[in-house]
């Protein structure tokens, strides 16, 4: 089996290259997926892609006619293809489901502990030798109230985590998770009541029809003034206009995110010489109260080995002709 490696970075190759141990024939390139790109997948059986690789109707209907026949997800997110399409088409398609709850969460409680503590302003205060603290008081996390909008892996983690810290939680969820629920004292509620008494609140949610701009104007209106948001989910779980008219005015605290819903293009390459044309982008950056980072959550030792020997497992499986239990086509009725 010949396999493609779209968006190849070069911190995660030598992990897939130690995945396939020399058994596939791999080509590692830069080049994202996209329309115009499809055509380099000609001569391979299989590709691999990431999250900021486009895998339209349009997209996938190429590959099919270049004989691609599987696609293999180096993420969990699978919001970036169009898993339907695929199915009609016979491409099987499989992800690479929670490889590191703990890379995700940590990043997010890290995200929360440095914009509480105004971390970046007080290494930016301490470099220009002002040691001044006025600027940087923040709020005892112990005993405050923590909301966590979708409590699968990542939730959970987090919920562990934040339990540690004294913290009470609050969680949202379709489904109970009644062990979670006992061992980290989580309180189940509406994301209505979550939002009024959260003082920080982590999205761990996928990105879906239903949870496209879940997080806007009509949730934010309920939230304390000192709240602490967190998105390490999908930039599209929240309306980023509404999250910065809010934050402008004061409405609340501070944002953290490691996502932002026109990211494709942008975030995983060097822009420092094009600054992206994207004025919300620029208003997000710009804003002292909010701390972005580059879709880097995942970018752990352990997780980038985990994505890559997960990679391999559900090529390997395609090529014995067994199911992945990662594949996501075999759900789809149809």
């Amino acid at each position: 089996m010949k396999i493609l490696i779209y968006s190849a970075k070069d911190f995660e190759i030598p992990f897939l290259e130690k995945a396939n141990n020399d058994v596939y024939q791999v080509k590692y390139i830069p080049e994202r997926l996209t329309a115009k790109t499809a055509v380099l997948a000609m001569g391979f059986d299989a590709i691999s892609i990431f999250s900021a690789d486009i895998a339209s109707s349009q997209v996938l209907e190429r590959l099919k006619g270049f004989g691609i026949h599987y696609i293999a997800l180096r993420s969990t997110g699978y919001d970036n293809i169009n898993l339907i399409t695929a199915k009609k088409l016979g491409i099987k398609v499989a992800n690479a489901a929670g490889y590191s709850p703990y890379a995700i969460a940590e990043h997010a409680v890290s995200l929360l502990l440095a914009l509480n503590r105004n971390l970046i302003r007080a290494n930016e205060q301490v470099h220009a030798y002002n040691f001044s603290l006025s600027n940087l008081v923040g709020f005892d996390l112990h005993k405050k109230t923590v909301g966590i909008v979708g409590v699968g892996r990542i939730g959970k983690t987090i919920a562990k985590i934040m339990h540690g810290f004294g913290c009470k939680i609050l969680a949202n969820d379709l489904y109970k998770d009644q062990e979670a629920e006992k061992d980290y004292k989580m309180a189940y509620t509406d994301l209505g009541y979550l939002c009024k008494e959260a003082d920080a609140i982590f999205l761990c949610i996928p990105l879906n029809s239903k949870t496209h701009h879940l997080i806007d104007a009509n949730y934010i209106q309920y939230m304390k003034k000192e709240v602490i948001l967190i998105n390490i989910a999908r930039g599209a779980i929240v309306n980023t206009k509404d999250v910065l008219q809010a934050l402008e005015s004061n409405k609340i605290s501070g944002y953290g995110a490691d996502v932002y819903e026109e990211e494709s293009g942008i975030f995983f390459y060097d822009h420092s010489k094009d600054t992206p044309k994207d004025e919300v982008l620029k208003r997000l950056i710009e804003q002292p109260n909010v701390l972005l980072t580059p879709h880097q959550a995942f970018a752990t030792k352990e997780a980038l080995m985990t994505i890559a020997e997960t990679t391999f497992y559900n090529v390997n499986c395609w090529q014995q002709n067994i199911p992945s239990k990662n594949e996501l086509t075999l759900e789809l009725v149809g």
